[in-house]
């Protein structure tokens, strides 16, 4: 396919350079940074979707997808899909498909679960929403960018599935990092706690695959004095997009909630701004009940 890739930042660049490396022709731009090897420069955002079958966008917010969705959506050739791939709030997802359709073009947003390394290794998860046609004739950019795809229903429901995913992930982190502390305080062996809780009714992902307790478990971002696997910062951004979606749709997310203060609080208060989301649990050993 003739692919326009807008957004090369540390997600975009190796998806794009994956893309690239099976055959694809991608032209890529980026305000801030050159399109990886391989990837032919566009000079402007409707220079890289002018002419492609397939447009995919990796932008940091909402409003910046509206805008660049704005540029490009005239310059693209009709029968075309935008594939989005950011992580935004679900009401620019909608407007910026409901956008595209209206110009005759097909339209998914598609967030991504995996990292730098599922990036660069192929093996992102991407939750998609939009027409069954749209995600059809995306699906094989999926089986070279990921490992899977879900469709999870219309426009929309990639970013639902995205910020439910990470609100579970964002709780579950807090409330693991709060009982290693408590272990500590209480004299039990964090290995020991580990042995038991992984395989009892505390096991999680968050436990079990990326414990936030250095040398317990499997190696994580804790072993390597808590640089980012997954930024508190981004951790926050995505809290602070299912509290949005919350209030929008009258949902009681009291736990959501709780984390989007506590994580708000350690980025921007405290030391959490550049560490890994795991790195609450040095904040905890530290605290006191108040």
């Amino acid at each position: 396919m003739k692919i326009g890739f807008i957004g090369l930042g540390n997600m975009g660049a190796p998806m794009a350079s994956n893309l690239t490396a099976a055959g694809h022709e991608v032209t890529g731009f980026d305000i801030a940074n050159a399109p990886p090897e391989g990837v032919q420069a566009a000079s402007s955002v409707t220079d890289a979707a002018k002419g492609m079958d397939v447009v995919i966008t990796m932008l940091p917010n909402g409003a910046i997808l509206r805008s660049v969705a704005d540029d490009i959506i005239p310059t693209m050739k009709q029968g075309a899909t935008l594939l989005d791939c950011s992580t935004v709030d679900v009401e620019s997802a909608r407007a910026v498909a409901d956008k595209a359709q209206a110009a005759g073009l097909m339209a998914v947003d598609a967030p991504v679960s995996g990292g730098i390394g599922g990036a660069a290794g192929g093996t992102l998860t991407f939750m998609a929403g939009g027409p069954n046609e749209g995600f059809a004739a995306v699906s094989p950019l999926f089986d070279v960018m990921g490992q899977k795809a879900v469709h999870c229903g219309p426009s929309g429901n990639g970013q639902a599935a995205k910020i439910c995913n990470n609100m579970i992930l964002g709780v579950t982190m807090i409330g693991t990092c709060e009982a290693f502390a408590l272990a500590d305080k209480l004299g039990l062996d964090r290995q020991k706690m580990f042995d038991v809780v992984s395989t009892s009714s505390g096991y999680s992902w968050v436990m079990n695959a990326y414990c936030p307790a250095p040398g317990v478990g499997p190696q994580s971002p804790a072993d390597s004095d808590y640089k980012p696997g997954f930024a508190a910062d981004l951790m926050l951004k995505d809290l602070r997009l299912s509290q949005q979606a919350a209030e929008a749709s009258d949902a009681d997310t009291p736990m959501g909630a709780r984390a989007t203060e506590l994580y708000a609080e350690f980025v921007e208060h405290e030391d959490g701004a550049g560490r890994d989301f795991s790195a609450m649990l040095p904040r905890f050993v530290s605290r006191r009940r108040s």
